[in-house]
């Protein structure tokens, strides 16, 4: 695995200038996904701003039936500002990711329906899928979730206690 670099393009969440920066190359609509957006979430209270957290789009799709439409989801509501808010939804509602509820998710987060119609699956956004996943491939990255931290592929134990701990004695 090589190391990786934050850019101005990157979704990022927390203080610039946090100790820790902590990279995801996930996937919508995979299990393991979901739950680990469970466990950054209670990272980033426990952290607080001493983590960053970056999500790049890493959409399985020979296993993922809509897994590129829903991270083309969340790159068309960035575009309105909202990329966060559709992250959330996307993982909280998994199970429901065909284009229709991603529309009613795109309504439900207080975006311009009509504008996320049209630009969805636009070149900007589309590009910025490719992106992740090229550079996911770059780095070595074979599965979701895979977590980088500081640069730094972590291979540890993302579910246990051990993900915290390390992430601790790195402040």
């Amino acid at each position: 695995m090589s190391s990786i670099k934050i850019s101005s393009a990157d979704h990022v969440q927390g203080t610039p200038d946090a100790v820790i920066t902590l990279v995801e190359y996930a996937d919508y609509q995979c299990p393991y996904c979901r739950e680990a957006f469970y466990i950054v979430k209670e990272l980033q209270k426990k952290l607080g701003n001493r983590l960053k957290v970056v999500f790049r789009n890493y959409p399985l799709q020979d296993l993922h039936a809509y897994a590129l439409n829903a991270s083309i989801a969340s790159e068309t509501s960035a575009m309105q500002g909202k990329f966060w808010e559709m992250h959330d939804m996307l993982f909280e509602n998994q199970r429901q990711l065909q284009d229709s509820a991603l529309i009613r998710y795109a309504e439900e987060i207080g975006l311009d329906v009509e504008k996320f119609k049209k630009d969805f699956g636009s070149n900007p956004t589309i590009e910025k899928v490719k992106q992740d996943i090229d550079s996911g491939n770059k780095a070595g990255v074979e599965g979701t979730p895979t977590f980088f931290v500081n640069g730094v592929y972590f291979d540890g134990n993302w579910q246990s206690d051990e993900f915290l701990d390390y992430l601790e004695s790195l402040v």
